[in-house]
């Protein structure tokens, strides 16, 4: 009998967690120093909720759960039974996709709790039935930051500052690419086929993963004609530097009050953008589309640019959400960032900061009874000094006990043997140097919170 974990899921080590956490309380440091404030939603949905916000594909990738009881004695099972009809017959329930539908179920029905514009981050895991592969997993941690409640462009570049400040900290080298979904509206306009949109978005957004040649085929599929192509090949073909490519399309979508309304907008974040003088490369991609449907102004995406890895963190502006849910004019913007991907970058590119790996400062050797009960009350003294000790368990031999330290990256371990306690001093073993010292408790503390600011 198998007792693999499920593919796409994954168990999490001591050092593993060190590293997740570490990438989590980076990303919720900056949250906070921007004043959002933290919530939790159930991990499982009403499907009611869930289904239809995301398109037909993500449709597709939502775990449904079976309902209790003998939810099959009703349903008649055969070859032309339909998926769509048997699972509104057999699941009434699902696991979260996102955490953003959620969000905006929340938003309405605590609209009477909550004060307007409502700033909110949230780290949970979400769940699809995706194809398990490089950086894409069936259940993974999402940390979300929106803004709702507020029209101002200025929360665009807040985000953009937050996602610039988190990936300094991480030390990594990112492109964050922008697009407005107004702009594509204005391309599906542009050849009078507007119920085309989400084809278009769909096949473009893959330019990158599959190239020109096979994102057109997808278009000529999708019901586009090669005088469709022609129309929209020079968006699609934009070249240029932000501000270039911006002067371009305003000639070419200068038909639209759509697109036009979509190019003040992306000029807007830009110019207030350039004033914040951010580390990260900022990058106008028409070719950026995003796949979910409910995306209706801007819309951004991070790549690292050293190691081939899909989108690190993903977001937009959404006017209509939470009118599905009957609360309607209310727009947000929201980011996510992608917290497994995040992990896989910096694991590749050896960039977790040694210290986080050590969860213990400082090991107490056991020696025997009356040793050991007085290494319980130095370790009560030091854990009230905020230093992270703890005393071996057992009288094993002392080559398993440094063992067990090494293991565990403990870098200091206390020798307190009979001679120790009569003098009332400890033995200090530094386990990357092996140098010793003997000092009292109170010298002790001070030492080692003196090495751990240097």
């Amino acid at each position: 009998m198998s007792h693999n974990v499920v593919k796409g899921t994954r168990d999490f080590l001591p050092n593993q967690m060190n590293k997740r956490n570490y990438i989590f309380n980076t990303i919720e440091k900056i949250y906070r120093l921007h004043g959002f404030v933290q919530i939790e939603t159930p991990a499982i949905e009403n499907l009611s909720t869930l289904m239809g916000k995301y398109g037909e594909e993500g449709d597709r990738l939502i775990y449904k759960i079976l309902n209790s009881g003998n939810f099959l004695d009703k349903i008649e099972l055969n070859k032309e039974t339909e998926y769509k009809k048997l699972t509104n017959q057999i699941a009434e329930k699902g696991l979260r996709y996102d955490l953003t539908v959620p969000f905006a179920r929340f938003v309405v029905n605590n609209r009477n709790e909550i004060s307007f514009p409502f700033k909110r981050y949230q780290i949970q895991p979400v769940w699809r039935a995706d194809r398990p592969q490089k950086g894409r997993y069936r259940e993974f941690y999402q940390c979300d930051a929106d803004i709702i409640g507020s029209n101002s462009l200025l929360n665009e570049v807040e985000l953009c500052q937050i996602i610039d400040e988190v990936f300094n900290l991480l030390s990594l080298n990112v492109e964050l690419k922008i697009n407005n979904r107004k702009i594509l509206s204005a391309i599906a306009e542009l050849i009078n086929k507007p119920e085309k949109l989400i084809d278009i978005t769909v096949a473009i957004d893959k330019l990158d993963k599959i190239g020109y040649d096979n994102v057109i085929a997808e278009l000529l599929e999708k019901g586009l004609t090669k005088e469709d192509i022609q129309i929209i090949n020079p968006v699609l073909t934009l070249k240029g530097d932000n501000q270039e490519k911006i002067q371009k399309l305003k000639t070419l979508l200068s038909n639209s009050a759509t697109g036009l309304k979509g190019i003040e907008e992306l000029e807007e974040v830009f110019n207030n953008i350039e004033k914040l003088n951010l580390s990260c490369l900022v990058n106008f991609d028409i070719t950026l589309a995003r796949g979910l449907n409910y995306y209706t102004g801007a819309i951004f995406e991070v790549k690292c640019k050293d190691v081939n890895m899909g989108s690190i963190v993903g977001g937009g502006r959404y006017d209509n959400l939470t009118g599905v849910f009957g609360m309607k004019d209310v727009s947000g913007v929201g980011i996510s960032f992608g917290a497994d991907r995040i992990y896989d970058c910096l694991e590749e590119l050896q960039l977790f900061p040694k210290e986080i790996l050590t969860s213990t400062t400082l090991m107490f050797v056991n020696f025997g009874d009356k040793e050991a009960k007085q290494c319980l009350q130095y370790s009560n003294l030091l854990r009230q000094k905020g230093i992270s000790c703890e005393l071996y368990p057992d009288n094993a031999k002392l080559q398993k006990q440094m063992k067990y330290a090494n293991d565990k990256n403990i870098p200091y371990v206390a020798l307190v043997g009979e001679n120790e306690l009569i003098e009332g001093v400890i033995v200090l073993k530094n386990m990357l140097s092996s140098e010793q010292i003997s000092l009292t408790i109170d010298k002790l503390a001070d030492y080692i919170l003196e090495q751990k600011k240097s």
